[in-house]
């Protein structure tokens, strides 16, 4: 139940992101007056829809995106009227969608027309859709990093291990009758540590982090060290043990396990988590770092699909730093809230957080200069402008508006890209599942 309740959160916070997207192109092309007959979230069959006043508003059965229908996406051909017999495929092609796009422009809405609106306003209606996930991932990881908090390793103690652990008993669990059978209690249960304490010291050496407990103890094995501590009831002591050992394997630089193992030192406790508010003033610079890491993931995007294309169908484990489709990352939000382990105030962090992610990487997406997303249309918004500028320049006519019409045979083919890549995802979500 509590994972179906992480998927219709993350659902539902998609498709209201998708909406306000859309909300973001609508809002000031009608400022400007352009008529937009259609409102819609998802794509398909059309499963609601209302209209009110000129625009219908309605939801669709997929729902992997939106839109809104401006009239006079494309200008008319600036040669005229074309004829047929003499077009190629291509050019057919564009012109079918022109006529297409020029046949529900009444004349009286002939002046409300996409095309003929100026280049600072089509910069502002096409960006007003990435501006809007922008803004949604700013105040949610506002929330997530300076309301919520990250959670940070402390050295607080969260929980004592009773025994050390054993290929018998990997867990170090003790028997019902507390004693550790087949094994030895570990130094942290033999000087009575218990949930709640801090660690402050071992061998007069300060433990300020998590990481300061590790090389602290890495070379103890086997040997007497006093351990320094604050009980939960303020009271610091200090007591002699003798430190355990626990072989852990060795992982070569790629990752990969030699098969070799090493000897250290083991305390027996678990570090419990705290949550850390940061700065508002710190939030802009986390989100250019990600920013950076969405528009490298971008850029290596059809080369990890390539990659999980070639191993969908093998035994070879998927890379977790591979693509993951809005299924995969809806069954992470269900293993999120899923789990036992997780306090309700870190998933919601960790769903706020995920969401705030995904609108962050659609506003990187959305702004890739290639119809048909939105920054091929600011691109050539852009090349309007400065056709005109240098026109000015040269103190020639103004041209007309850019004639996107032509770049319909990239946009398609670019969708069919997309398409293929999203239903590789997708069928890799079902099949090899990632895990959170």
């Amino acid at each position: 139940m509590l994972s179906l309740l992480g998927i219709l959160i993350f659902a539902f916070g998609l498709l209201a992101s998708i909406a306000l997207h859309e909300l973001g192109h609508m809002t000031p092309a009608k400022k400007f007056g352009v008529k937009v007959p259609q409102y819609m979230v998802g794509f398909g069959p059309t499963i609601w829809s209302r209209k009110k006043g000129e625009t219908e508003y309605g939801i669709k059965a997929i729902p992997l995106g939106g839109y809104i229908r401006m009239i006079g996406m494309f200008p008319p051909n600036p040669k005229g009227v074309q004829d047929r017999e003499h077009l190629g495929r291509m050019g057919l092609m564009i012109e079918s969608a022109r006529e297409e796009v020029l046949s529900e422009i009444a004349p009286e809405d002939e002046p409300r027309t996409f095309y003929r609106l100026s280049v600072p306003k089509k910069l502002t209606v096409m960006f007003g859709g990435p501006f809007m996930n922008l803004v949604i991932a700013t105040i949610l990881f506002t929330i997530s990093l300076s309301g919520i908090g990250r959670p940070e390793v402390t050295t607080t103690v969260r929980e004592v291990v009773a025994c050390v652990p054993t290929s018998a008993n990997p867990n170090g669990i003790a028997s019902t009758s507390g004693k550790c059978e087949g094994g030895v209690t570990t130094p942290a249960a033999e000087i009575n540590l218990a949930p709640g304490d801090k660690l402050l010291a071992v061998n007069g050496q300060e433990i300020t982090t998590w990481d300061d407990l590790g090389a602290a103890l890495g070379d103890k094995a086997g040997k007497v060290a006093e351990v320094t501590f604050l009980t939960k009831t303020g009271e610091t002591k200090t007591k002699s043990v003798e430190v355990a050992a626990i072989e852990t394997p060795v992982f070569s630089k790629s990752g990969e396990a030699t098969g070799e193992f090493s000897s250290r030192g083991f305390l027996g406790v678990s570090p419990s988590f705290e949550l850390v508010q940061a700065p508002i003033s710190e939030v802009p610079g986390f989100m250019v770092s990600i920013t950076a890491t969405s528009v490298g993931a971008l850029l290596d995007f059809p080369a990890r699909v390539f990659a999980l294309a070639s191993e969908l169908f093998t035994d070879a484990p998927r890379d977790p730093e591979g693509p993951v489709s809005v299924v995969g990352i809806g069954r992470i939000s269900g293993q999120i809230t899923s789990s036992e382990a997780i306090p309700a105030i870190y998933k919601a962090g960790d769903l706020i957080t995920l969401l705030a992610s995904v609108n962050l990487f659609l506003f990187v997406f959305n702004m890739v200069p290639v119809l048909p997303l939105d920054g091929g249309h600011i691109a050539g918004a852009l090349y309007e402008g400065a056709r005109r500028q240098i026109a000015r320049i040269r103190r020639k006519p103004l041209p007309g508006p850019v004639d996107t019409a032509k770049m319909l045979p990239v946009a398609y083919a670019m969708s069919i890209v997309l398409l293929a890549m999203s239903a590789i995802v997708i069928l890799a979500d079902f099949i090899k599942p990632m895990t959170f």
